[in-house]
């Protein structure tokens, strides 16, 4: 399931990333499976390390020499919130290819989640994009649910803070003095 910063610019404000997030649920057979389609000469992968993360239920990544991408494989954590979100997961498009991804919900907590624990600003501004761009669509009763659970009032007050401040600066003006809205970003990636 796509999750990270490309699933955000789905559902956001599209921001650039040199890293690919997907939560899997796989065992070791199926990591195997998984490297062993890569082209070897296109990717740098370590199976030991995979398999290490796959007993520890942590993440080991790959890396696309071509691209520079680094494709971070987060192993599904048994825990209510990440269970529920993986049973949620959409099929969607993202840059011209069919994926699963996290619902915009899940993703808006997966950021606030991400921030409690790493102290980056990035995805308080990511949570901001999709509280902009998909406002009226989202679950907010849902989002509140596990805002609360999770410990996330900080981080959620300021993610809705900053939407706010996003919808007040991201208008463009025009001649005939109308304000336009900029276009949502997933005119752009097929969807």
């Amino acid at each position: 399931m796509l999750t990270g910063s490309f699933a955000s610019s789905v559902y956001g404000i599209h921001r650039g990333s040199p890293n690919i997030n997907f939560i899997i649920a796989a065992d070791e057979t199926g990591i195997r499976r998984l490297l062993d389609r890569l082209p070897q000469l296109d990717f740098y992968s370590d199976l030991g390390h995979a398999l290490d993360a796959c007993r520890d239920g942590s993440m080991f990544c790959v890396i696309d020499h071509v691209t520079g991408l680094k494709i971070d494989f987060i192993f599904l954590k048994n825990r209510e919130f990440s269970q529920e979100e993986f049973g949620r997961r959409n099929k969607g498009v993202s840059v011209g290819h069919l994926a699963l991804i996290a619902t915009p919900e899940d993703v808006v907590i997966e950021k606030l989640e991400w921030e409690k624990l790493g102290k980056s600003s990035r995805q308080i501004q990511d949570a901001a994009g999709i509280l902009k761009v998909r406002g009226a669509e989202l679950d907010f009763s849902y989002i509140q649910k596990w805002v609360q659970e999770l410990g996330l009032v900080s981080q959620w007050s300021q993610a809705r803070r900053l939407r706010t401040w996003i919808s007040n600066s991201h208008k463009v003006k025009t001649n005939s003095n109308q304000n336009l809205q900029f276009p949502r970003p997933e005119a752009y990636l097929m969807m």
